[in-house]
């Protein structure tokens, strides 16, 4: 499998009292996305159907109150999330945070 060689952030940050996850990816180059926001965008294949790219995941069924438990890198492509609602298998790419707003 060929993953794409975006740039790793050099920092990522989450604010549980703001909800927010910070990402830093270059001095001056800083992004804020509200974790209901990256739980929704979640591409694994518990939310998206693998064959038709059909997003299964209810985002409605997502607490606004959803937090992220822990992060940790998968080599260096990606950062695994563990979240408040027992999700736990989604891997996101670099590519995937910096597309989402």
């Amino acid at each position: 499998m060929i993953h794409n060689m975006a740039q790793a952030p050099t920092a990522i940050n989450y604010f549980s009292r703001e909800r927010m996850l910070e990402i830093t990816w270059a001095p001056g180059e800083t992004q804020r996305l509200p974790t209901r926001t990256v739980r929704a965008n979640c591409a694994c294949a518990s939310c998206v159907d693998e064959r038709t790219g059909q997003r299964t995941l209810d985002v409605d069924s997502i607490p606004d109150d959803i937090d992220i438990l822990a992060l940790r890198p998968v080599g260096n492509y990606a950062v695994h999330i563990q979240w408040s609602d027992g999700h736990d298998t989604g891997i996101y790419t670099w590519e995937h945070l910096r597309q989402l707003h």
